[in-house]
């Protein structure tokens, strides 16, 4: 990751234009920007060789993480944290790809489903062992007794950013 310094000052810039300006929640978002794009880099470029990238590997792990493999778009839109419009396009790429299917729900034949197939499945378990890999590395300088209290903690910004 590219060094943090020069957000900070310009940070620190903007609040001697602007004393009002809330400079620790400033530090606080920036970081979580700068992180997810690395986590995100990382992750696609960990990726290519599969011929995913990073938002069509979190729909494949919300399908992989269920009982059937099996999720409704909107059900799918709300685990992966994506738009319904991503939603589509992200599925029609991965149906073309062989990896997931849709097909009419068995409760409402107007509603559909999104099912990893055994390609999907078998594409996943290939690439796991990597993505477990890329995981550790990311957090190998946390100690546990860290990566719990940063759990906590990010738990507790989400709940506060959803009660909003």
């Amino acid at each position: 990751m590219s060094s943090f310094l020069p957000t900070e000052q310009r940070l620190a810039i903007t609040c001697q234009r602007h004393p009002a300006f809330p400079l620790e929640p400033a530090v606080l978002i920036r970081l979580i920007k700068h992180i997810y794009k690395r986590v995100h880099d990382d992750a696609n470029a960990m990726l290519r060789p599969y011929g995913i990238n990073h938002p069509e590997y979190n729909l494949l792990m919300m399908l992989y993480g269920t009982a059937s493999y099996t999720l409704h778009p909107t059900e799918l839109a709300d685990a992966a944290g994506e738009k319904s419009a991503n939603i589509t396009r992200l599925t029609n790429e991965l149906c073309d790809k062989g990896l997931i299917a849709r097909h009419a729900s068995d409760e409402d034949r107007r509603k559909v489903s999104l099912t990893l197939t055994a390609e999907g499945v078998a594409m996943i378990e290939s690439f796991l062992p990597d993505v477990c890999a890329l995981l550790e590395r990311q957090v190998s300088g946390l100690h546990p007794r860290d990566m719990a209290q940063l759990e906590r903690l990010l738990k507790k910004f989400s709940a506060q950013l959803e009660r909003e």
